[in-house]
């Protein structure tokens, strides 16, 4: 049995595009008020006037810790409440390690693992006063298989997942349940890099995803009933085999 989302609060990191849109645009289907936290400031309120009024902009430069861990008065400020956390934004690094950019690699690490850990920790006072709520990250099947092409990425998801695992334990007995979601190949901005070979391969072969079937598996996650935590949930195109 599922539970309902409406009036529920979520705020979303990354929520200019790609996962972190579709997984706004799906709770604002169910009935939830959504926080869309990013840099694109002219984006995020386009987009926002689009989607709605239950669609509030909040702009954050993750990379700036002062800013992120000021998010949660703003937070509050603007919707009212928070019941529902997502630390979906990222960044993608490829490549043999021989050849990669290390200045990249501590973009990459910063964000996927810094500031993801950072935002959480900024948003839980709430979440732990009020006794209830839901932290959910955007990881990926790199933090679970290591990807050969991707070491400083999947390290940096398996970084996430340990956090995850972590996390949901110390914080079950606040109410407080923690999950991520582990998709496989998606279509986002994050594969800009992939090179262009393999990009069409992929296309071609089938073996990438659309952000709204990752979102739907959120909006799944967010409505099992509160004894029932969805720890880990993987989902993957039907031509990758791991």
């Amino acid at each position: 049995m599922s539970e309902s989302l409406k009036g529920k609060i979520a705020a979303i990191t990354g929520a200019a595009s790609g996962i972190g849109l579709a997984c706004a645009r799906a709770l604002i289907a169910e009935g939830v008020k959504v926080v869309l936290i990013d840099r694109a400031e002219d984006r995020l309120k386009a987009l926002c006037a689009e989607l709605g009024p239950n669609a509030l902009p909040l702009v954050v430069d993750l990379l700036k810790p002062a800013e992120v861990s000021a998010m949660l008065p703003e937070i509050l400020a603007l919707a009212g409440g928070l019941d529902i956390f997502h630390a979906n934004a990222g960044a993608y690094v490829g490549g043999e390690v021989v050849d990669g950019n290390p200045d990249e690699w501590d973009r990459v690490l910063n964000l996927n693992v810094s500031a993801a850990f950072r935002s959480v920790h900024a948003v839980l006072p709430h979440l732990v006063a009020q006794k209830s709520g839901d932290i959910v990250f955007t990881s990926s099947i790199a933090g679970m298989v290591p990807v050969v092409w991707e070491p400083v990425y999947t390290a940096s998801k398996f970084a996430v997942q340990a956090f995850v695992h972590t996390t949901r334990r110390q914080l079950s007995k606040h109410g407080v349940r923690v999950g991520a979601v582990l998709p496989g190949p998606v279509v986002t901005a994050l594969l800009d890099d992939w090179p262009k070979a393999k990009m069409e391969e992929a296309l071609a072969s089938g073996s990438l995803m659309q952000p709204v079937e990752v979102a739907d598996s959120v909006v799944f996650m967010l409505t099992r009933p509160r004894n029932v935590t969805v720890r880990d949930i993987v989902i993957l195109p039907n031509s990758v085999d791991l």
